[in-house]
This record gives structure tokens, C-alpha cells and sequence, in this order.
């Protein structure tokens, strides 16, 4: 598969080739934060198929955390594009809402981090569903 996208303004594009690992719902409260309160949808892709193709990201992690997720977006619009972690090396965890054509995502095969799972959040009927991260 291969998934082109960019934000919103246009300074950023990526190409992702490969097998997606995984399409899943986020709903921690830092992704809350990125999503605007909804659950953040993520694609797992292959990190040594990615690049990005124009413009550079500006990263961000939290200093006040033992493993921070690293946030990438755009310096422009401020557009989330994906994120990293220790959790899952080798691994880029692209926004559906960047891709040129959302609709290759389908629906989630696992809503993670429900702990922090909002009453208006849905999750699709049929969905795996954890607490946490699933071991």
C-alpha cells in the first residue's frame, strides 16, 4: 500500500509504502488534545517506508516524561502528522486526517487507551477494545 498526504496548508507532504500494522482509535488524554477532544485515528505504518517528500515537520516531546511520544507537525498551520514512540520502534503512527484519500483507512481494527475514553466518543461495533495498550 501507499499513502501520500500532507497538512493542510500544504508546506508538508509524506509518501508511506508497505503493509499497514495496525488501524486503531486512540483515545488517551494526550490525543485528545491533538484531535480537539475526539479520539485521535491513526494508521501504523512501517517507519523505513515513510519519508517525507517537502517541507520538515517540527517535533515536539514533553521534557516531564520518562518515554514521551514525539509529535510531528507542521511549523505553518500547526497540522498533527504523525507520531513516534518507544512503544512501537520502527514504526510511524500517521494521522488519517493528513492522507490525500482518508478512506484507505476503512474503520479501526482496536480502540486503545479507553481508560480515557470520552461519553461522546464512539467506537465501531466489533472493535477490539483495551484499556491500555495492548500487550
Amino acid at each position: 500500500m501507499k499513502i501520500e498526504g500532507g497538512c493542510y496548508c500544504g508546506a508538508v507532504r509524506f509518501a508511506a509504502e508497505g503493509d499497514p500494522l495496525f488501524k486503531g482509535q486512540c483515545h488517551c488524554r494526550e490525543c485528545q488534545y491533538f484531535a480537539s477532544g475526539s479520539p485521535n485515528m491513526v494508521m501504523g505504518m512501517p517507519g523505513d517506508g515513510f519519508a517525507y517528500t517537502q517541507g520538515s515537520p517540527k517535533p515536539f516531546s514533553r521534557k516531564d516524561l520518562e518515554n514521551p511520544v514525539t509529535r510531528e507537525f507542521c511549523g505553518d498551520c500547526g497540522t498533527p502528522i504523525l507520531s513516534r514512540t518507544s512503544a512501537l520502534p520502527g514504526a510511524v503512527l500517521l494521522k488519517v486526517g493528513t492522507f490525500d484519500d482518508p478512506s484507505v483507512f476503512g474503520s479501526p481494527q482496536m480502540a486503545i487507551f479507553t481508560i480515557d475514553k470520552q461519553s461522546f466518543h464512539g467506537v465501531p461495533e466489533g472493535t477490539a477494545v483495551f484499556e491500555r495498550m495492548p500487550g
